[in-house]
């Protein structure tokens, strides 16, 4: 008896455990975001950059070695015993020297360096809010291929009811055969739109798997969250002012133009004169002053800048400011192109919508559900039913797709802003 109830333990337990591995899961739009945030290969290749971007920092700010120098000189061979004598009379002079950096020349490449550190992460932020964008937009074509899906379905389950009382209207003898086929012919059309549906929800979900890095099977994957639109938004200039705050193309472009300013600042800088400093001592066992055997010196070495002042790199730096405000410029252009091109598209969405959601839903349904009472009475004739059933199905499928739009209308513009303004 105990054998047996271990064994059925046991099989209870296996069987739980595979149902939990074969468990869909379904995520909302946050847990999206958060697992693309930490497994995205492209995005976390992409940061790598801020890191090596602050690798660079540390080489600006080194300081020159020193240089040492060890020289030595005045051995010679003895003539008189024919032999050589390695230290008689031998001069050695260790010495050291150093490059001083003036007109903060270290500090300005530290500086240099830091803002490039600025412009990568920059750079890193616009590149998370376009990948973003795509996957706002594949979690937003999941969302519709189900909401699809869920409308073939319900309008397959309907028809289904209808040929079942025509069915019964046929055996009943109060209806043709020849109206029962164009019924069940007409079926096709309902399940051709359901395994439409289906290949269109699992695209979606390959894509949105493949922009979370997930190689779960399309069947254990599932997402969730509201198909709906609001008809009520900030006006136009909100977005516009939230997005020159936000962008992080245009937070790019500004800071290019600081560190041009910067590197500019650096050229003018390395066109200065940086003297070396020397100095040694001197171990010179052959002179013949007895005191002056060990000595010390000190130099100092300076180039004289003559020809190369770095005329060309403070002429190009110049150029470079200059350049990277017109394309500031450009970017703030782009920044109002966006919002407002992205602004009028989600209103225009919003004006088809709203008779929709008011009007023209109800109306669909008021419509179906009458012809199909007067057909199954025999007050409307199949050919009534048909379009009445049509005409249903293509408002509804008109409305999930509108929404559908909208969604991505509303990416299009949180992607414009430069951040979630629109859930």
């Amino acid at each position: 008896m105990q054998r047996i109830f271990w064994r059925y333990s046991v099989l209870f337990l296996a069987l739980c455990v595979s149902s939990a591995a074969g468990a869909q899961q379904v995520l909302t739009w946050e847990q999206v975001r958060s697992r693309f945030e930490a497994d995205n290969p492209t995005l976390l290749a992409d940061k790598m950059n801020i890191e090596e971007s602050k690798a660079e920092e540390i080489t600006a700010y080194l300081r020159p070695n020193p240089t040492f120098t060890l020289s030595a000189d005045g051995t010679q061979i003895a003539p008189d015993k024919g032999v050589w004598q390695p230290f008689a009379g031998t001069f050695e002079s260790p010495g050291i020297s150093y490059l001083i950096e003036r007109r903060h020349k270290r500090q300005l490449r530290l500086e240099s360096a830091r803002k490039a550190t600025l412009i990568a992460e920059s750079n890193y932020n616009d590149l998370k809010r376009t990948l973003l964008f795509d996957l706002r937009s594949a979690f937003v074509s999941t969302l519709q291929a189900k909401a699809v899906l869920q409308l073939a379905k319900d309008d397959l389950a309907y028809y289904d009811h209808v040929l079942d009382i025509s069915r019964n209207r046929f055996g009943a003898g109060d209806m043709a055969q020849i109206d029962v086929d164009r019924l069940e012919l007409q079926r096709v059309q309902y399940e051709s739109d359901v395994q439409t549906a289906e290949v269109n929800l699992r695209t979606a979900k390959i894509q949105l798997l493949t922009l979370l890095n997930d190689r779960s099977p399309v069947e254990q994957f599932d997402v969730d969250g509201p198909f709906d639109f609001n008809d009520q938004i900030m006006p136009r200039d909100e977005f516009r002012k939230i997005a020159v705050d936000t962008r992080p193309d245009l937070k790019a472009a500004i800071e290019a133009v600081d560190k041009a300013r910067t590197d500019h600042k650096l050229a003018v800088a390395q066109g200065s004169t940086d003297p070396t400093l020397s100095a040694w001592y001197t171990h010179n066992s052959s002179t013949n002053n007895p005191f002056a055997i060990n000595t010390l010196g000190v130099s100092v070495s300076l180039p004289l800048r003559i020809f190369d002042r770095n005329q060309g790199e403070k002429l190009r730096t110049q150029l470079d400011i200059d350049r990277n405000q017109r394309l500031l410029d450009a970017a703030q252009a782009q920044v109002f192109s966006d919002v407002d091109s992205a602004y009028a598209t989600l209103n225009g969405n919003m004006i088809l919508l709203r008779p929709y959601k008011q009007k023209y839903l109800a109306q669909a349904v008021r419509v179906r559900d009458t012809i199909s009472f007067a057909y199954q009475n025999g007050g409307a004739s199949l050919l009534d039913f048909l379009n009445a059933q049509a005409e249903y199905r293509t408002v509804q499928l008109s409305y999930v797709n509108l929404i559908g739009s909208y969604l991505t209308a509303a990416a299009q513009l949180n992607l414009a802003v430069g951040r979630e303004t629109l859930p």
